[in-house]
Formats: structure tokens, sequence, C-alpha cells
């Protein structure tokens, strides 16, 4: 049955009391065609057909529609077509809901959604461990803070234990035992100098190893040897052409093997960017860009005239010099 509206008992009672003569049927008819037309606007159909599927994200509760937009249509009206848009996109993305496994409990349907598929940013990968990091792992070693002050032996005075001022500095000492032996001529304190700038040289190589290892690099050993390691093609064949081109002549005369094909020259090549696509590139780059122009601030009137004037003060000293010279 159909649910005749407001506007349709209006229609009727109009026309029965403009006292319009014409069929009974007729009337009843459009009537009920107008009411059933109502109801098709309040209730649509929960099918939405559309050229371009959009990208359903349960997890997120996000509906990303990938259909171009119908410019004639949009100029038309706006909002209609909005209204209509947002409500067609809602449909699609309740009816993937309704198709996941549900259950009632306690008069409530619960729905368990999917996981999440759409990222601000791409998830970390975990970083490898450094070589002390697996050698604490085997040995059971467990990382420790240690306190930031330090009783220092001197003065007896609690001082940080890095940076200025700290406790216990070695490079501080006014005295120092030479050993039996030592050579008695040697400066201990430049001796100590030395030993911690090896130290810290160290640190610095053992830190760049450890960089190079989770990038996958082979580095040659402190000897500078061949890597023992097994090296990959692209590897060996950089290394080739660098010791070609390692030459006065830039490996033009550089004398053949047998059986050797002269790769050509390695280079990056040039990419462009996407025309179409994820465009959070082009969005950062536009973001960085108008960044640096604001940090651009106002012209320096007086600093623009005193480069000016000392430029030209130059070129007239160096005009003088030329014609003394002649």
């Amino acid at each position: 049955l159909l649910k005749i509206t407001h506007d349709a008992l209006g229609y009727l009672y109009f026309n029965m009391a403009d006292g319009m003569d014409g069929d009974l049927d007729s009337t009843v008819a459009s009537v009920l065609s107008l009411a059933e037309k109502s109801n098709k606007e309040k209730y649509r159909s929960i099918e939405v057909t559309k050229d371009v599927e959009p990208d359903l994200d349960i997890g997120n509760l996000l509906a990303t529609d990938l259909q171009p937009v119908d410019g004639q249509e949009f100029r038309k009206n706006k909002e209609d077509f909005l209204r209509n848009l947002a409500r067609d996109n809602t449909q699609l993305l309740l009816n993937a809901i309704w198709k996941l496994p549900h259950e009632r409990s306690e008069g409530v349907v619960i729905v368990k959604v999917c996981p999440f598929i759409t990222f601000i940013l791409e998830i970390p990968k975990p970083k490898l461990p450094s070589k002390w990091e697996e050698f604490a792992k085997r040995k059971g070693i467990t990382k420790k803070k240690r306190e930031r002050m330090i009783l220092d032996k001197n003065t007896q005075e609690w001082k940080p234990r890095f940076g200025y001022k700290r406790g216990n500095d070695e490079t501080q000492e006014w005295l120092l035992e030479v050993p039996q032996n030592a050579d008695p001529y040697e400066d201990q304190f430049e001796k100590k100098f030395e030993a911690k700038k090896e130290r810290v040289a160290k640190n610095e190589y053992q830190r760049l190893r450890n960089i190079a290892r989770n990038r996958k690099i082979s580095v040659p050993n402190k000897d500078l040897a061949p890597s023992s390691g097994r090296q990959s093609k692209e590897q060996i064949s950089e290394k080739l052409n660098i010791s070609r081109l390692s030459t006065a002549s830039l490996g033009k005369f550089t004398e053949k093997l047998r059986d050797e094909k002269i790769s050509r020259k390695t280079g990056k090549k040039r990419k462009f960017e996407p025309v179409v696509g994820d465009l959070s590139n082009e969005r950062s780059r536009s973001r960085e860009l108008a960044e640096k122009i604001a940090r651009i601030g106002p012209l320096d009137v007086n600093k623009v005239t005193d480069t000016n004037m000392c430029k030209a003060t130059v070129k007239s000293l160096l005009n003088k010099d030329c014609e003394c010279m002649q």
C-alpha cells in the first residue's frame, strides 16, 4: 500500500473544491502517481551503480570516489549534485559494511571491521641491529641507564659525566705518571690526547660500518683491501668502470682485455614525475616552495647600497692599478 502524502491530499482537495469535472479514475491515478513519486524521492534504492568503483577503507570508514566529476551537472545545481554524490558513496560504504560477518548482542548489531589499509605515512621498516646489539643479546647484557652526575676524585664534588666541566676529565690533569718502560722524553699529555682522537675515529668508523651494513653496501676493511663479502653484479660493474676511467685520458686509451665488453657510461637515469595518480609529492614541493618564499624577508636597502658601493670602489682601484702598470 502506498502512503498518501500531504501534497497528494492537497491536490485532491483542490480539484474537488474547484468543482473540476473529470473522471474519478484519472484523478485517483494522478494522486497515486504523485504519492509514488514522493515515496521514491524519500526512500531510494540501496543499489548504487557507478562507472568507476570507489576505493573503500572499511577500517577507517573511508570511501574515496575515483570517478571523474561531470562538470555540466555540477554547474547546474551544486547543492543537489554534492548531496546525491555523498548519499551514493555513503550507501556503497554501508553496503560493504553489511557484507561483513556480524552478530547481535543484547539487541545491538555488532560488525567486526577490517584492519586499516589507508595510512598517511608508510609503516617504518624494522631497523637491523648493530654488532654490539647482537653481542649484547647473545651475552644477555641489558642496557642500564647511568646517572648523569658523578663524583670527581680530585675535587670531591658532583659534576656532570659528560660535557662542559665534566668530572674526572683526563685532559684537565696537571700531573701524569710516566710508565717504567716508556720513553722519558715522550709527552704523556700528547700521547693521551692522540689516544682519545683514535678512539673517536674508531667509533665513527664503526658507526659508518653499521650504516653500510643496514643499507647492504659492501665496504673495505681497515687495510683498504677488497671486501670479503659477496658483491653484486652492479657493484662489480661500477668499480670496473671507475678503474677504467681513473687514467689521464679518462679511459680513452685504456687497453681492452680479451672478451671484454665495454659498458656504457653509468649514471642516473632521468625520471619524470607522473602526470596522474598520487599528488602528495607535488603538494609537498609546492609547500616547500611557498615556505621558502615566505622566509625571504624584506629587501635591506642599506646592505645592497653598501655592496654596490664596495664593488664600485674595488673596480676603480683595479683600473688605477692597471693604468699605473701601463
